[in-house]
């Protein structure tokens, strides 16, 4: 899940670096009076989030894998807890 975190914002930085640099060519036009960097991050995002969409796949599945998985186990264990209260519950009612 770090790696694909990782990915995506190396994307962003990528895209970013990118898009200020075609600004600062005047190749993409500025934003209006002080919004320029956050016409820039904006940009950037719109950018990289198809590009990240495209070339993570298979990373993002890896990740949604582990995340599954995780889940499951923690289901496990909270099923189990709950056995076990209950077992517990029913001892003291029995021994009441």
């Amino acid at each position: 899940m770090l790696r694909y975190t990782l990915m995506r914002l190396g994307i962003f930085a990528g895209c970013f670096f990118a898009v200020w640099g075609l600004v600062y060519a005047e190749v993409l036009p500025k934003g209006l009076g002080d919004s320029n960097l956050l016409w820039v991050l904006l940009l950037a995002l719109v950018v990289s989030a198809p590009i990240s969409f495209v070339v993570l796949r298979k990373e993002r599945d890896r990740a949604s894998i582990q995340v599954v998985e995780r889940m499951e186990r923690t289901k496990v264990n909270l099923e189990a807890n709950r056995s076990q209260e209950d077992l517990a519950d029913d001892a003291a009612r029995a021994q009441s």
